[in-house]
């Protein structure tokens, strides 16, 4: 039986929460074992499993700090979510090989994730607005 609208709301959201917190585990548990994981453009490529997208998420926490995602609108499939995005926070580490210095950041992401029966996301792969994030950290 497919997921409701409701549901897939409270597992992205779910996912949101743990990466909020800096939880690694918490975010990788929101993953099926064969999940694949892709961040359009992220020097990896796609990765397979909880596992390959670790390395991904220590990376983020170690970058970026206070983040808050505001969602603007969500499209849903029957087994799909879209889900457009704005993260707000701060940049103490180098976020994407740029430099931070704590400053203020703010940009605008766009998840695909697909859902298996049991919630857990089978697919995750998001867009972000480089061209907003070397606009705000000039080296």
């Amino acid at each position: 039986m497919p997921l409701t609208r409701a549901q897939m709301d409270a597992k992205i959201d779910e996912h949101f929460g743990f990466e909020q917190a800096d939880d690694v585990a918490g975010v990788l548990a929101t993953l099926t074992p064969d999940c694949e994981h892709d961040i359009v453009g992220f020097p990896t490529g796609p990765t397979v499993g909880p596992e390959g997208a670790r390395g991904f998420y220590e990376s983020l926490f170690a970058d970026l700090a206070d983040g808050r995602i505001e969602t603007v609108r969500r499209l849903y499939g029957e087994d799909f979510l879209v889900d457009e995005s704005v993260w707000r926070g701060r940049a103490p580490g180098r976020p994407f090989g740029l430099e931070g210095r704590g400053r203020p950041l703010e940009f605008r992401l766009l998840h695909v994730v697909e859902y298996a029966p049991d919630g857990r996301m089978k697919r995750e792969n998001v867009w972000l607005d480089l061209a907003a994030i070397v606009q705000q950290l000039p080296q």
